[in-house]
């Protein structure tokens, strides 16, 4: 199984991080880890960095965490791309000879259909959606200054990348199984 995310932090992670430290700033000091966590791991990924410093499993179309609302603590968010539910994945009567398409795939990332194929085919895309509250314990402090942030950054990553992965590997080897041909 391919990994859920690569991490890819470089100087030039150090260097965005600096460019965008105005993100960071309302969550330096704060005496909850969640807030600069949550910042460092919007600024590692699209859009903000295109590519980005995480590199994700080609099933993973989004992937966010966010300070819970009911009680501040870590919750993740992550939208997965899914083969289509058993009751409709066979038998195939209901295609009614449309062509119907599942998920289009480029350099083995799942992606929309482009405007042109869905003028050609129907395309019926099946998303699993992932809430779920995440342990934040390992999480480092929140930084007190500007220069101790991209060491904070840095394992602030390690330990989202950890529970992501933790959280997701399951459900994504299993996917991966139900679509591998044979």
């Amino acid at each position: 199984m391919r990994p859920v995310w690569a991490e890819r932090l470089d100087e030039g992670f150090d260097q965005h991080l600096r460019t965008h430290h105005e993100s960071l700033a309302t969550t330096l000091g704060d005496i909850s880890p969640v807030a600069f966590a949550c910042a460092v791991w919007r600024l590692a990924g699209p859009p903000t960095a295109d590519p980005g410093y995480l590199h994700r499993h080609p099933r993973v179309l989004t992937a966010v965490f966010t300070p819970s609302a009911w009680d501040g603590t870590l919750t993740a968010s992550a939208t997965l791309a899914a083969p289509w539910p058993a009751a409709i994945a066979w038998p195939r009567d209901w295609v009614a000879d449309r062509g119907w398409r599942d998920w289009p795939s480029l350099f083995g990332q799942y992606v929309d259909p482009t405007a042109r194929d869905i003028a050609a085919v129907p395309h019926l895309r099946s998303t699993l959606l992932v809430e779920a509250p995440v342990p934040f314990t390992d999480l480092p402090p929140a930084p007190e200054s500007a220069a101790a942030v991209p060491e904070a950054a840095r394992l602030a990553l390690a330990v989202l990348v950890r529970e992501a992965s933790a959280l997701l590997t399951p459900i994504l080897t299993r996917l991966d199984a139900a679509t591998r041909p044979g």
